[in-house]
């Protein structure tokens, strides 16, 4: 692999040969494990080219406020902004991302070694806007000593949700400061909603009918929140409603959860031992179904895009190159060790024979996300795509306030029938202001 690493005197001669007007960039990114890794390799990239780059580091619906709001407005604060596949086509679409087709003329950056379907989730009208750092489903972490310590054998199949609270009832022991299971609780689209879009899924609920019409007070979402807020209260840590993908991730790597239905991204953390209290002692099952096994499992990118606004992009395209490149993840294995390298991704890197004796459920992930269909991703026929998200700009504000009712419900300031019908007022609202509604 080549060595990014230049001496002061290299440095000095490669100023005076041309990088003299070295340009230092902004990126604004989640703080995440990937994420994190990423800065601390980035000074290789910074010495071998001379530039320079500010980090903006942001708590995930942070982030998301912020980049949404100068992208919107032509702000042009960030040369680099970490987003997703929801985000990704509707700025695009908007004119808001500068596209990235000519990274299938670079033969040493390998565009068609990106699996196929994580181009196409980061693609707007055959034009691709963003690149990806890892993709990822979600499936079912548990503790392999406490399933054994209460007789619970692994799950061989799709179990469903009622089986799964039978499995949480017996491993909770809050007394040993071990909780049955954490589930997201934050307020947000992307935090709460995540995993409670995908519940209401398995409850065989939907966020819209064919006509756009919301159906977030239909029976199906009621028995879906209502299990989620009765599992939560009974099952889960204290004060779940401060705790995001982040917080619960912390709390399983400590000990303290016994299950975590979450991103299968997070598995090369929770596995790495430098990282983690249970690397040893945590395996993985499917997430549950209940009415339907379809739309139980997300998907979702972590991606790296460029702002129109920027004034920076051939820096910006040159730093994407290097950071979503197959050296970039061998560095990453090399450096952190294989168990940490980001996933669902490349489809060399998954095949490299070093992450698959170091991470062996890489393959798992693999299958589990090309599992996915997110244009069909309801019992009941929708107008949408997407499984944890719709894919229209409205759902952002939508998938808020609907996250913050849910998070309300689960603290107990309201019922669930009152968080719902708000729900439902607000979502009937802005998508006839939207002109979904006729």
């Amino acid at each position: 692999m080549k060595n990014f690493l230049l001496t002061a005197g290299t440095m000095a001669m490669m100023v005076g040969a041309g990088f003299a007007s070295a340009e230092e960039i902004t990126v604004a990114t989640v703080n995440n494990n990937d994420m994190i890794v990423m800065q601390e390799l980035a000074p290789k990239w910074e010495e071998a080219t001379g530039n320079k780059i500010n980090w903006v580091v942001l708590e995930e619906n942070v982030l998301r406020q912020r980049t949404t709001q100068d992208i919107s407005t032509n702000g042009g604060s960030f040369d680099i902004m970490f987003i997703g596949a929801y985000e990704t086509p509707i700025w695009g679409k908007n004119g808001w991302l500068a596209p990235l087709d000519d990274f299938a003329n670079d033969a040493n950056y390998d565009l068609e070694d990106i699996f196929p379907l994580v181009r196409s989730s980061l693609s707007a009208d055959n034009h691709l806007y963003a690149v990806p750092l890892y993709s990822e489903t979600s499936f079912t972490y548990y503790r392999t000593d406490l399933f054994e310590k209460a007789g619970v054998a692994k799950p061989t199949s799709q179990i469903t949700y009622d089986e799964f609270r039978d499995i949480v009832a017996k491993v909770h022991d809050p007394e040993n400061g071990i909780y049955g299971t954490c589930q997201r609780g934050k307020a947000g689209w992307g935090e709460n909603m995540a995993f409670v879009g995908t519940l209401a899924n398995a409850f065989g609920a939907r966020w819209f009918d064919e006509q756009w019409q919301p159906q977030l007070n239909s029976p199906e979402w009621n028995a879906a929140i209502t299990y989620y807020v009765d599992l939560m209260t009974k099952y889960g840590p204290p004060g779940a409603t401060a705790n995001g993908h982040n917080e619960n991730r912390a709390l399983f790597k400590d000990g303290k959860c016994a299950t975590w239905i979450d991103a299968t991204s997070a598995a090369n953390d929770v596995k790495n031992p430098a990282n983690s209290k249970v690397a040893d002692i945590t395996d993985f099952f499917q997430a549950p179904k209940q009415a339907t096994d379809k739309g139980t499992g997300w998907f979702w990118s972590w991606a790296l895009a460029i702002p129109a606004s920027s004034q920076k992009q051939d820096v910006a395209k040159d730093f994407l190159k290097w950071a979503t490149s197959k050296e970039y993840f061998q560095m990453v294995g090399e450096t952190k060790g294989w168990v940490a390298v980001p996933s669902g991704t490349r489809a060399s890197i998954h095949e490299d024979p070093r992450l698959l004796e170091a991470a062996p459920f890489a393959a798992t992930i693999k299958d589990a996300i090309f599992s996915v269909d997110p244009s069909n991703p309801t019992r009941d026929p929708v107008p949408y795509t997407g499984v944890q998200f719709v894919a229209i700009p409205e759902f952002q504000g939508i998938g808020n306030f609907v996250g913050q009712q849910v998070a309300a419900a689960l603290a107990g300031d309201v019922t669930v029938e009152e968080a719902l019908a708000a729900s439902q007022d607000f979502a009937t609202r802005e998508m006839t202001k939207a002109g979904y509604i006729k």
